[in-house]
C-alpha cells in the first residue's frame, strides 16, 4: 500500500531535502558538459525552459533503476513507474515534492496508464519480468490481473509474454502491446478475458517491429488505435476492431509511446538518427500528426511531404521513455538508462 509522506514534519522535510541536494552529485554528473542555464528548446509554439533540478530526491531512501513512465491524475499529482522493487511508483505533486511511494513486487515495471472510470481512476501496469499486466486501484490495491493467454500458439510457453503498454477504450475494453514479446495487440473486456487480438511481427503494414506504446486518439470525433512500430520509426493507426488504416514515418525517430493531448501526440523518442545510445529527444505532433517540434532534436522539416531524418541536437536527454503533460502543457520526461536520474520537467514558454 502507500506510504504517505505528506504529513512529515517540516524538520524531517527540511533534512530529507539537503540529503537529496548532496545525493545528485553522482548522477547529475553525466549532464556536466552541457549548460542549462535559460536552455530553451523546442520548435515553433513548442519550446520549453530545462528544469534539470524537479522531482530530485534522496537517492538512499527513494532510488530509481529505470524513470519508465508517468501519469497526469485528475487532482494534478504525477505518478511515476519504475522498476526498483523498493518504490515501483512514486507520487509527485507539480512541484517535484514527492507524496508518497508504493510497490516492492513490480521487477519489470515498464507501462503505466491512468483510466477515470466512473469517477475513480485506476492503474494499469506491465511487467515484462512478471509476464503480466495489473490493474490497481491509486494506492496499489490490485482488482484484476491478466497473464499470458496460453490458448495462443505464441503463448505456449508463458514467459512469451511481455507486454510493454496498455491502452483503455471508453467503454472499457483493455489494448495490451506485446512489444518485447509475440508484437500481438491482445484485446481484453474489463471482466479479463481475452476477445481479440490483431498485429504480430513482420514487415506487412498491419504487423510491427517492436510494437512498443499503444494509446486510444479519440482526436477527430472516432475511437482509433494508435500503436508504435519503434524500430522502424512509425506510428500505425488501427481500428477499435484491429484494421490497419495508415502509417505516420518518422525518420530518425524511435518513439516510445504516444500520448494523446488535446490536439498533438507527444512521444519520447528513446534513440535518434541510427539509434545510437544517449540520442534521444521529445517529438509533438499537430493535428495533422506533423512533427512540429523536437525538444533536443533537429528542428523538424518536410519536402514534399516527406521528414527529413531526425537527430538529436543537444545532449539533456539520454533515452527518454515517456512524456507527461499537465494541464499547463509543462512536460515532464522519464528515462531509461540514464544514470538512474530522476524526470526532467520542461516548462512552455
Amino acid at each position: 500500500m502507500a506510504r504517505d509522506y505528506i504529513s512529515n514534519s517540516r524538520r524531517s522535510f527540511i533534512k530529507s531535502s539537503a540529503v537529496a541536494a548532496a545525493g545528485l552529485s553522482l548522477p547529475m554528473s553525466m549532464y556536466s558538459g552541457v549548460n542549462f542555464k535559460d536552455l530553451i528548446l523546442g520548435h515553433g509554439d513548442f519550446r520549453y525552459k530545462v528544469d534539470m533540478n524537479w522531482g530530485l530526491l534522496d537517492q538512499s531512501r527513494f532510488p530509481v533503476k529505470d524513470c519508465h513512465e508517468m501519469v497526469y491524475t485528475k487532482d494534478g499529482y504525477i505518478i511515476m513507474l519504475t522498476n526498483d522493487i523498493r518504490n515501483n511508483i512514486i507520487k509527485y505533486n507539480k512541484d517535484g515534492k514527492l507524496i508518497a511511494t508504493w510497490g516492492n513486487e513490480y521487477p519489470g515495471g515498464h507501462g503505466l496508464t491512468l483510466k477515470n472510470e466512473g469517477g475513480e481512476e485506476f492503474l494499469y501496469l506491465t511487467d515484462t519480468e512478471r509476464h503480466e499486466v495489473i490493474k490497481t486501484t491509486m494506492d496499489g490495491r490490485v482488482v484484476l490481473t491478466i497473464s499470458a493467454p496460453k490458448d495462443l500458439e505464441a503463448f505456449v510457453d508463458v514467459a512469451n509474454f511481455k507486454p510493454t503498454e496498455t491502452a483503455i477504450t471508453e467503454t472499457g475494453d483493455i489494448y495490451i502491446a506485446d512489444g518485447y514479446g509475440s508484437q500481438l495487440i491482445l484485446v481484453y473486456g474489463q471482466d479479463g478475458l481475452l476477445k481479440n487480438y490483431f498485429g504480430g511481427q513482420g514487415e506487412d503494414e498491419d504487423k510491427f517491429f517492436n510494437a512498443h506504446g499503444i494509446a486510444v486518439d479519440n482526436r477527430g470525433g472516432s475511437e482509433r488505435i494508435l500503436v508504435t512500430a519503434r524500430q522502424k520509426n512509425q506510428l500505425k493507426y488501427f481500428t477499435s476492431e484491429g484494421k490497419y488504416e495508415s502509417t505516420i514515418d518518422l525518420d530518425g525517430a524511435f518513439v516510445c509511446r504516444p500520448v494523446v493531448k488535446n490536439d498533438n501526440v507527444y512521444l519520447a523518442t528513446i534513440w535518434s538518427g541510427d539509434g545510437g545510445s544517449d540520442t534521444g529527444f521529445v517529438s509533438i505532433l499537430d493535428t495533422d500528426n506533423k512533427l512540429v517540434s523536437a525538444p533536443g532534436g533537429v528542428k523538424p522539416k518536410y519536402t514534399e511531404g516527406t521528414l527529413s531524418r531526425m537527430h538529436q541536437t543537444v545532449q539533456v536527454f539520454k533515452h527518454p521513455h515517456d512524456v507527461c503533460i499537465d494541464e499547463d502543457d509543462n512536460l515532464y520526461v522519464c528515462q531509461w538508462n540514464a544514470g538512474q536520474t530522476y524526470p526532467i520537467k520542461l516548462t512552455r514558454v
